[in-house]
């Protein structure tokens, strides 16, 4: 199948980086929120960081024009219907995201391949909502995405080989790299990555090191371009736990309990860089740790 228009659902950081780098690739955007906010903020995103890739000789100021012309926003979910391709880039609560599939059903062309950014739910679940599950993929981007080079591909049970090959080819079109992963508890990536965030965060919690130095040793002993609790900044601390508790729960493995204090931050709304307190204070001119 030939993908010419894609909808993202969700203008958040990583639905605004999908459409940025959809619109670049020539692609015709249309972002959807519910928040008009949320929608001008996106827009700002985009520009600024195309205008960024501008500026180091990665793009010209004609990409950056037409790209921008490319993308168009909506309030009405019900206006991506006829989409080629829909990704779905909402909240990591799955009540949330089999919601739009279902409002989104009855207003879909036949040919619609319907596609989840979800770091950690199951595609075969989140697909026998649809009334097509043969067209149904996980379609996990990394963050950030202007940046980062991996797709993760997710088949679920159902799912058919002409739909893999077709976002196979838009992977490739976007210029980014293509991993297959089974539909199992949170795919490739965040299977490794989670735990070893959630590691650190024991390791926080029954005082073997401080914040600063727990990302420190990391860095400089690991040769990781970031610490893991800055990571988990970066990331969300309710998007890392609510991926433990996918995988504490998908696997029955105790060696997935989210730490005790990952879900005493959630709880007390301190969920990373989004709302200016997590691992770290963010409300001054540097990063202080809070513990």
């Amino acid at each position: 199948m030939d993908i010419r228009t894609v909808g993202v659902v969700g203008a958040g950081q990583m639905g605004n980086g999908i459409a940025h780098v959809f619109a670049l690739a020539g692609f015709e955007v249309t972002l959807h929120d519910i928040s008009e906010d949320a929608l001008s903020r996106a827009l700002a995103t985009i520009e600024k960081n195309l205008e960024r890739q501008v500026s180091r000789g990665k793009i010209t100021g004609a990409d950056k024009a037409a790209a921008v012309a490319r993308l168009h926003t909506t309030k009405t979910l019900t206006d991506l219907g006829q989409s080629d391709l829909i990704i779905e880039a909402a909240t990591e609560r799955e009540t949330v995201k089999t919601a739009i599939f279902e409002d989104l059903q009855p207003h879909l062309k036949p040919e619609t391949i319907l596609t989840s950014n979800t770091s950690s739910i199951s595609i075969t679940r989140l697909a026998s909502r649809t009334d097509r599950p043969e067209k149904f993929m996980g379609f996990h981007f990394m963050n950030p995405v202007p940046v980062m080079q991996l797709v993760e591909l997710i088949r679920g049970i159902a799912t058919d080989e002409e739909t893999f090959k077709t976002l196979h080819a838009v992977v490739e079109r976007l210029g980014k790299t293509a991993a297959s992963a089974e539909d199992f508890p949170a795919f490739i990536v965040n299977r490794i990555l989670m735990p070893m965030i959630n590691e650190a965060v024991y390791t926080l919690y029954e005082g073997v090191g401080s914040v600063k130095s727990i990302d420190e040793s990391m860095k400089l002993g690991a040769n990781h371009p970031m610490g893991p609790l800055e990571l988990a900044d970066f990331i969300g601390l309710d998007t890392c736990l609510a991926i433990m508790n996918v995988l504490h729960d998908g696997l029955a493995d105790t060696k997935y309990r989210p730490c005790p204090l990952l879900t005493k931050y959630v709880e007390a709304g301190w969920l990373g860089r989004k709302t200016q307190r997590g691992f770290y204070d963010y409300r001054g001119e540097t990063p202080v740790p809070t513990r």
